[in-house]
C-alpha cells in the first residue's frame, strides 16, 4: 500500500473521494443491477445535505422523538473503581428504542420517503438496528421487513418480538451461521430483486458507497453533542476516547467530529474495541482489525476474517452486535493512518465490565458496549490515575439479560 494514500498525524481529515474510497477503502463491488439504485441514493443523499428543511426535519426528530442530546454523564464511582481521574459516558443507551441505532434510521426512512419509497428493508445483529427500524418505519407508514439470522433470533427473542409488535416482518436468514454476517448477504440479495420500490437502511457504516459516508453522516451527532458538552461542563480535553467497534457505526458517530474539529495536538487518543470471543489464539473471535486482512465483502473493500483462500471466514462473539468478519472502511483507513487505535477484548472482559458498571453506577449496557467499558483498566495502566476517559455506551442491556444470565452474571 502506499504510503501517500494515508494522511499525516499533522493534516487535516479527508472525507472519502467522489468514488467512496478512504484511502485504498471502500468503493463499490457490486452486481451491475444494484449501481443505478446507488447512484440514485447518492444523488438523493446529496440533495437532502442541500436542503435546510431535511435538515430541521430530522432535527426535530433527534430532539422531540429521539430525546436527544443524549447526557453526558460523569460516572465517579466507576472511575475509582478502575482507578481513572475521571470517566465520561455518552448515554446513548437513552435514545428511544435504547441505541444509537435510532440516529441513522430516522435520517435514512427520511431519505427513504424524499426517494417515493413505501417499502424499506433492513439487516440486524442484535436487534437494535431492526427495532429502530421497525420504529421509523411505524412513525413514518413504511413498509417494513427485516433479515435476522436464525441464531441471532434465538438469542434475541425480546427484539423480535418488538419488531414484530411495531409492524415490522421478521424474516430468518438460516444460511451459514445464522448471524449478522449472513443476514447483510440476504438482505442485499433481497434488496436486488426489489430496488425498484425498496430501500436499503443498512445499519452500520459498512456496505457499497456512498452507506459508509452516509450512515457516519447520521451518527456524527454523538460526537459533535459530546464535544459541545464537554465545553459547557467546563471539562478539559479527555486523553482518550472509546467505542465498540463491530461494522463501527457508533465508533465512527462518536471519533468523526474528534478527527474533523480537534487539532492533532489536542486530539484525544481515539480506540475502537472489537471483539475478541474467546480469545485471538482461536477461531472464535470477530476481530477484523486485528486479525485480519484487506479483501471484498458485502460491496465494499475492507479489513476481513478470511480462509488462506480469501474466503470469508465466520466471525464469533458473545455480542450479536460485534457477530461480524468485516469492519467498515473508514475504519481500516484510520487503523493504517495511525488516526485510531484498535484493540480487542474478550467475551469475559467485556462480562466482567457490564457487571461493574452495573454495580458501580447502576447502569445496564448493552454487551456491545461492555467492550468499550472493558478498555478502562487497560487506559488506566497506561495513562496514569489522574487521565480522563470518555465511553460511547452506545445501547442499553435489556436485550442482553438471557446471555449474561447464562453466562453467570448476577448469580
Amino acid at each position: 500500500m502506499s504510503g501517500s494514500l494515508l494522511p499525516s498525524a499533522e493534516e487535516a481529515y479527508a472525507s472519502p473521494d467522489a468514488q467512496g474510497f478512504f484511502g485504498p477503502y471502500g468503493g463499490t463491488f457490486v452486481p451491475e443491477t444494484v449501481v443505478p439504485a446507488l447512484e440514485e441514493l447518492a444523488h438523493a443523499f446529496d440533495e437532502a445535505l442541500g436542503d435546510p428543511a431535511f435538515d430541521a426535519e430530522l432535527g426535530a426528530l433527534l430532539a422531540d422523538y429521539v430525546g436527544r442530546p443524549s447526557p453526558l454523564y460523569r460516572a465517579d464511582r466507576l472511575a475509582e473503581a478502575v482507578g481513572l481521574g475521571t470517566v465520561w459516558l455518552k448515554r446513548e443507551d437513552l435514545n428511544h428504542t435504547g441505541a444509537h441505532k435510532i440516529n441513522n434510521t430516522l435520517g435514512q426512512c427520511l431519505l427513504a420517503k424524499r426517494m417515493g419509497k413505501r417499502r424499506v428493508i433492513a439487516e440486524t445483529g442484535a436487534g437494535q438496528h431492526g427495532v429502530a427500524t421497525a420504529t421509523t418505519a411505524a412513525l413514518m407508514g413504511l413498509e417494513c421487513a427485516i433479515f435476522m439470522g436464525t441464531e441471532d433470533i434465538r438469542r434475541q427473542a425480546l427484539n423480535v418480538y418488538k419488531m414484530r409488535l411495531l409492524g415490522a416482518e421478521v424474516v430468518p436468514v438460516a444460511d451459514g451461521t445464522g448471524t449478522l454476517a449472513d443476514a447483510v448477504t440476504a438482505a442485499l440479495r433481497h434488496w436486488v430483486e426489489r430496488v425498484e420500490d425498496t430501500f436499503y437502511v443498512l445499519g452500520s457504516a459498512v456496505g457499497p458507497h456512498p452507506y459508509p459516508t452516509i450512515v457516519r453522516h447520521f451518527q456524527k451527532v454523538i460526537g459533535e453533542e459530546a464535544l459541545s458538552q464537554l465545553r459547557e461542563k467546563g471539562a478539559r480535553m479527555p486523553d482518550a476516547v472509546v467505542a465498540c467497534v463491530g461494522g463501527g457505526s457508533n465508533a465512527i458517530g462518536i471519533f468523526y467530529p474528534f478527527l474533523r474539529d480537534v487539532p492533532a495536538d489536542e486530539r484525544p487518543l481515539l480506540i475502537g474495541a472489537e471483539a475478541a470471543g474467546l480469545g485471538l489464539e482461536t477461531d472464535k473471535h470477530g476481530a477484523a482489525l486485528t486479525k485480519g486482512r484487506p479483501g471484498v465483502l458485502h460491496g465494499f473493500y475492507s479489513y476481513l476474517l478470511q480462509d488462506e483462500a480469501g474466503n470469508p471466514k465466520e466471525a464469533y462473539s458473545i455480542s450479536a452486535g460485534l457477530d461480524y468478519p468485516g469492519v467498515g472502511p473508514e475504519h481500516s483507513y484510520l487503523k493504517d493512518a495511525g488516526l485510531v487505535r484498535y484493540e480487542a477484548v474478550t467475551d469475559r472482559e467485556a462480562l466482567d465490565a457490564f457487571a461493574l458498571l452495573a454495580r458501580t453506577e447502576g447502569i445496564i449496557p448493552a454487551i456491545e458496549s461492555a467492550h468499550a467499558l472493558a478498555m478502562l483498566p487497560r487506559l488506566a495502566a497506561e495513562l496514569g490515575p489522574d487521565a480522563s476517559v470518555l465511553v460511547n455506551v452506545s445501547g442499553r442491556g435489556d436485550k442482553d439479560m438471557d446471555i449474561v444470565r447464562e453466562a453467570g452474571l448476577g448469580a
